[in-house]
C-alpha cells in the first residue's frame, strides 16, 4: 500500500511484540517490517530496514532504551521513535524525549491511543501521555533555560509554534494559515534553529512552558 507506515518493535517481551503485532494488523496503512529483542539487535534492525516509524522499550538487555535511542539517532538523525514503556519514572522519561524521542507512551495505554501515537509520530508530531507532559512541563518550568536565542520568533512563527504545539503537520499548518505545507516546514525548521531545540516535541513543551499554548490544546 502506498504511504504504508513501516514499524519497528523493539521490546525483549515477546507477549508485548505479539500484542503489538496484533493491533498494528488491523490498521491496513500499517505493517510491521521486524523486531528487535534487545537493545543491539534494535539498531541493526534499523540501520538494515530504515522503518517509518520505531517502537522502543526503555528497559531491554545490552542497552537500555536511551542508549539505543542514541545510537540510532546519530546513525540516522531524522528517526521517528516512539518509546512504549511501563515505566513513567522522571529519569527514565526526561532523558529519552531529551536524547531525541518524538514520542512517549505507556503500554497500559488506551490500543486507540497508540494508533493514534504511531501514526502522529510518524507525520513527525509530538505524543506524549498527558501524565508524562504535565510532568515535562513541570521540569521545564526548573531554572535550567534554553540559550537565549539571537533573533526572536517572527510573528508568523509565533503563530506556527501555537499549531505545533496543538499536534497540527506541517500540511495542516499550511492550510490553517494558508501557506504551502513546504513554506510551513520552512518555518518549523526556523522556530527549532532560534529556540536550539531538537525536533517538535521539544517545541510543543517549549511553548507549553512559555505560556504560548495550553496544556489543553497541547501535546498529542
Amino acid at each position: 500500500m502506498e504511504n504504508e507506515i513501516r514499524i519497528l518493535i523493539c521490546d525483549d517481551h515477546a507477549v508485548v511484540r505479539e500484542g503489538l503485532r496484533a493491533l498494528i494488523s488491523t490498521e491496513p496503512d500499517m505493517t510491521i517490517v521486524g523486531e528487535a529483542t534487545n537493545g543491539e539487535s534494535a539498531v541493526a534492525a534499523f540501520r538494515q530496514l530504515r522503518p517509518d516509524v520505531g517502537l522502543l522499550d526503555m528497559v531491554m538487555p545490552r542497552m537500555d532504551g536511551v542508549e539505543t535511542l542514541k545510537a540510532i539517532l546519530s546513525e540516522f538523525p531524522s528517526a521517528r521513535i516512539l518509546i512504549l514503556t511501563s515505566f513513567s519514572d522522571d529519569d527514565m522519561v526526561f532523558p529519552a524525549i531529551k536524547a531525541g524521542a518524538l514520542g512517549y507512551l505507556l503500554k497500559d495505554s488506551m490500543p486507540e491511543e497508540l494508533i493514534r501515537a504511531i501514526r502522529s509520530v510518524n507525520r513527525g508530531e509530538a505524543s506524549l501521555h498527558p501524565s508524562i507532559a504535565r510532568r515535562l512541563i513541570q521540569e521545564l518550568t526548573q531554572p535550567t533555560p534554553l540559550p537565549p536565542t539571537q533573533e526572536p520568533l517572527t510573528e508568523r512563527e509565533m503563530e506556527v509554534l501555537r499549531l505545533v504545539a496543538k499536534g497540527y503537520s506541517n500540511e495542516e499548518i499550511g492550510d490553517a494559515l494558508v501557506v504551502s505545507e513546504r513554506t510551513a516546514r520552512g518555518h518549523v525548521s526556523s522556530i527549532l534553529s532560534k529556540l536550539h531545540l531538537a525536533n517538535r516535541t521539544q517545541a510543543a513543551l517549549y511553548a507549553l512552558r512559555e505560556g504560548i499554548a495550553d496544556l489543553d490544546a497541547g501535546i498529542g
